[in-house]
């Protein structure tokens, strides 16, 4: 049993630790609201505000998998909100939104396949082909804006924001099932094997028969393509598009993935993880707002968290590592 149990806490331990805080955070703030935190209202809002970040962080953790980063997330879903917003205000009609899912989609694929180009067949490091990327794609989209501010979208794709089906908000209907897909593809595939391998020894991988440009240029491709997804949420949760929305998310996926207990060097994480720090950071976010507490607070107490996470594991894994 005592082995069983040890080989659970060896297996899932960083699981248990982000259960603890979550489990924690939420009866500290729900004492401290008063039991208001927990109301439907109140939940209901999370729901909507949840996914758009989430999403995010989802589009960073495939290339943190394999060792990488990609900065220019952001940048990928504005300019592509930005494309979609040009199109459903000039044209009308179902078929304007059907062309917008498609240029804004075509869009980050697009932004997908030069990140995944510049990293995996030319070599130049993640870190700075992205870098570059999300500061061409924020000019571009200047340009295309000239700086203003597009607006006005008809209400029919204003739904995927702020409409709910059988109750539950929309966009976290898409975020979960984005997540599942996700999840599939990284546990089930050899393609999903492949990134955890580059991640954890790309040399070896390549030895061993794996393409691996081919695992990383996918890679880059779809953390394009969900961040084109997340530009359908940005644009109709603000019911703007413009070149400099959402910046301040960027650190924030970056946060969430190493609080979700995904490695910045790769080859470590699990969608669980991921999904448990973005639920912390939401329940702090939204509690301290609730409370009427400074948002900067809020940042610092999440930097706190992400020590204290870190802090608890590596004492897991010392203990696990003196017991073996």
């Amino acid at each position: 049993m005592l082995e069983a149990i040890s080989r659970f806490r060896e297996k899932h331990g960083e699981i248990l630790v982000l259960f603890t805080i979550l489990a924690v955070t939420v009866l500290a703030i729900a004492v401290a609201t008063g039991g208001g935190f927990l109301s439907i209202k109140f939940l209901r809002s999370m729901a909507f505000q949840l996914p758009m970040l989430g999403l995010l962080a989802l589009a960073q953790m495939g290339p943190m998998l394999t060792g990488g980063i990609d900065l220019s997330v952001i940048s990928t879903a504005n300019l592509s909100g930005i494309v979609a917003a040009l199109i459903l205000t000039s044209m009308t009609g179902v078929p304007a939104i059907i062309v917008a899912v498609l240029g804004a989609l075509l869009t980050a694929l697009g932004a997908g396949v030069l990140n995944g180009f510049i990293i995996a067949i030319i070599g130049v490091s993640p870190i700075i082909a992205t870098l570059g990327m999300m500061i061409f794609l924020r000019g571009v989209a200047l340009v295309v804006t000239r700086g203003s501010i597009i607006s006005g979208f008809p209400e029919s794709f204003l739904y995927l924001g702020e409409g709910t089906l059988a109750g539950i908000p929309l966009p976290l209907i898409i975020f979960i099932g984005m997540v599942a897909v996700f999840a599939t593809i990284i546990a089930k595939t050899p393609y999903g094997l492949s990134a955890y391998m580059i991640g954890s020894n790309e040399t070896a991988t390549k030895f061993s028969g794996v393409n691996t440009t081919w695992v990383k240029f996918r890679t880059y491709l779809t953390s394009a393509f969900i961040a084109g997804i997340t530009s359908f949420i940005m644009i109709t949760r603000y019911n703007t598009a413009q070149a400099g929305t959402g910046f301040s998310f960027l650190l924030l996926t970056v946060l969430i993935c190493v609080l979700g207990g995904i490695s910045p060097e790769g080859g470590v994480g699990k969608v669980t993880g991921l999904i448990l720090a973005i639920v912390i950071l939401q329940v702090i976010s939204s509690g301290f707002n609730l409370m009427g507490l400074s948002s900067h607070l809020a940042s610092a107490i999440w930097g706190v968290i992400l020590i204290f996470a870190l802090f608890l594991n590596k004492l897991i894994f010392l203990e696990e590592r003196g017991n073996a």
